[in-house]
């Protein structure tokens, strides 16, 4: 089906649509207003007005899989706070421990009795032999990066075109015909990001070899998929080349798996069997409690403990910040690690996945449309391409804004909540069974009508 035909279907559904968004949520349309709730543009955060819909969707409570909003409509989650609740809205025993931390003192500046069994558990999950914590991804990958400059003693930073690691200015780059430059939308910057980070495509093995030539580059830094331009796969024997390659070069590989956690226990580094010198992990780690963790191997720790003498280890080393490290999130990552990120958790929601994709690509055929489905675990992508895609330039030429907010509103108003920011699912172990058929259900209706089919009866 041709590209235009489907975007003009498109608009005329996202248009019927609105008119079902506004109907049913009159309590939030009057929440959304910037001069009665003080908020610059009415929200808590600018980008909450960045989902495909009139106005935000306000939240009454979430529990599990489920929302409900404050005009008491249902809502099935699979954005999951594009990762932060990646296991359920509130884990029975992340509850238990914010219930108990606030009794035994939320922060001191000093480590806390969880502090060792916890260091232990990431060790043991993880791999790397040295951890720190941090409140988010974007600290940890700030943290990260200033520590490879430290023990590199380079400055540049290579990251892939189309990444995303967070509010890290170095990284917040495009790859605009052959050079590296501020993304454009970037507020308030005053300087050229590309003075000191390199970008180039994902799974461009020449690219990387020739960037990595001259020896300068401190440390790459990449989502072993990646997400948050579609959903990239690694070409077979890219991680094999980009290992080999850094290693070569003297280059550190720096590896956010912020997102990739969704692939199994440990990550997509300890399924895959990756080697990172360093490794970051946010949003979901501590049960959708701000906190981060980020790793380092040996070689790296006795390095770092060499500088901090030299330093006299004393002093604003640009790493850390006062709240990092509570006992607060020492305790819900202990909660976390022990109790929801487990096993059996992975188990089921890898099974919800499986049903969702061959549900989607079922639905997809059915429609008549050239689409593919990527994946990483228990995170799953539309992509707009009859193949999948290998880097950022072809995942733009696939997308289309008007397609993908005619998708969400409509699957929205079906009551499922996907992510915002592109056609991401991301099923948690609270997903049940009859939650995730009906999700497939609601896709393939959403397609028949935007293709104007129906699928056949079984």
């Amino acid at each position: 089906m041709e590209r235009a035909n489907l975007e003009a279907r498109a608009r005329a559904l996202i248009e019927a649509e609105e008119e079902v968004f506004r109907a049913r949520r009159p309590r939030s349309a009057a929440a959304h207003d910037e001069a009665a709730s003080g908020f610059f543009d009415g929200v808590p955060q600018h980008w909450m007005l960045d989902w495909p819909a009139p106005f935000p969707v306000v939240v009454d409570r979430a529990s599990g899989a489920e929302l409900v909003d404050i005009d008491g409509n249902r809502i099935v989650d699979v954005c999951l706070g594009d990762t932060g609740a990646m296991f359920g809205h509130g884990p029975a025993p992340v509850l238990e421990a914010l219930k108990n931390a606030g009794t035994r003192g939320l922060t001191t500046m000093l480590p806390s009795s969880d502090a060792q069994i916890v260091g232990r558990l990431l060790v043991e999950r993880f791999g790397l032999p040295r951890w720190q914590l941090g409140a988010t991804a974007s600290d940890a990958n700030r943290f990260a990066i200033r520590v490879a400059r430290a023990v590199t003693g380079r400055a540049k930073l290579l990251v892939f075109d189309g990444c995303y690691h967070g509010a890290v200015d170095e990284t917040l780059v495009d790859l605009v015909n052959g050079r590296t430059v501020s993304r454009r939308n970037l507020l308030g910057q005053v300087r050229d990001l590309g003075e000191l980070t390199v970008s180039i495509p994902f799974n461009d093995e020449a690219a990387l070899e020739k960037a990595l030539a001259g020896h300068d580059i401190a440390c790459v830094l990449a989502e072993p998929v990646m997400t948050n331009c579609g959903m990239i796969p690694p070409a077979p024997g890219f991680h094999d080349a980009l290992r080999r390659l850094t290693r070569e070069a003297g280059t550190l590989l720096l590896i956010d798996e912020t997102h990739t956690i969704s692939t199994g226990l440990g990550g997509y580094s300890r399924v895959h069997g990756l080697e990172p010198d360093l490794m970051v992990m946010g949003k979901p780690i501590g049960g959708g409690v701000p906190v981060s963790v980020w790793g380092m191997t040996e070689a790296i720790s006795d390095r770092l403990h060499v500088i901090r003498r030299e330093q006299s280890g004393h002093g604003h080393s640009g790493i850390g910040t006062t709240l990092s490290g509570s006992a607060l999130q020492l305790a819900c990552l202990r909660a976390c690690l022990e109790h929801v990120m487990t096993e059996d958790a992975y188990r089921i929601m890898q099974a919800r996945a499986d049903r969702i994709e061959a549900g989607f690509k079922a639905a997809i055929a059915d429609a008549g449309l050239g689409w593919t489905v990527s994946r990483v675990g228990a995170r799953l992508e539309v992509v707009f391409s009859p193949v999948p895609v290998r880097n950022a330039a072809e995942a733009r030429a696939a997308a289309s804004d008007t397609i993908e907010a005619a998708l969400h509103l409509a699957m929205l108003n079906l009551g499922y909540l996907l992510t915002p920011f592109h056609n991401m699912v991301l099923v948690s172990p609270a997903l049940s069974e009859q939650q995730a058929n009906g999700l497939v259900e609601a896709f393939a209706s959403v397609l028949g009508r935007l293709a104007e089919r129906r699928r056949a009866a079984a």
